[in-house]
């Protein structure tokens, strides 16, 4: 697991490969990732929008962007945590992923940046 904290917002990212939605002859590569993300700031935020960078070990960069995480634009109060599980597909046994989140503070507007830890994807035998 991966940890980034910015103006008191926490993500946490976790990984999984998934062997049977794989098919490694075809260059097919199947991860889920959990984001847990903590409000430790004294404002309440909501979430925006999300900005991935998604990475393989053959060159290829996938740029996603895209409003709120899972079709859903979370408000956190102080204290508050939501998680979400999301997955990708990339062409190669060993990548990573990295990003920020648009949060926005409720009481008066102000949006900042919130870094998701760069974290990788691999594939456990590639481990050993």
């Amino acid at each position: 697991m991966v940890t980034q904290i910015t103006e008191g917002v926490k993500v946490s990212v976790q990984t999984e490969y998934h062997p049977d939605y794989s098919s490694p002859k075809q260059s097919h590569y199947a991860f889920t990732y959990k984001v847990r993300i903590e409000n430790g700031s004294a404002y309440t935020v909501q979430l925006l929008s999300r900005h991935w960078f998604i990475y393989d070990s053959c060159g290829v960069i996938t740029e996603v962007k895209g409003d709120g995480v899972i079709g859903k634009q979370p408000i956190l109060e102080p204290g508050d945590i939501h998680e979400y599980v999301s997955g990708c597909n990339i062409k190669s046994d060993i990548g990573k992923m990295k990003g920020t989140y648009t949060m926005e503070r409720v009481m008066d507007g102000k949006k900042f940046s919130v870094v998701i830890p760069e974290f990788k994807l691999i594939v456990p035998y590639r481990l050993n």
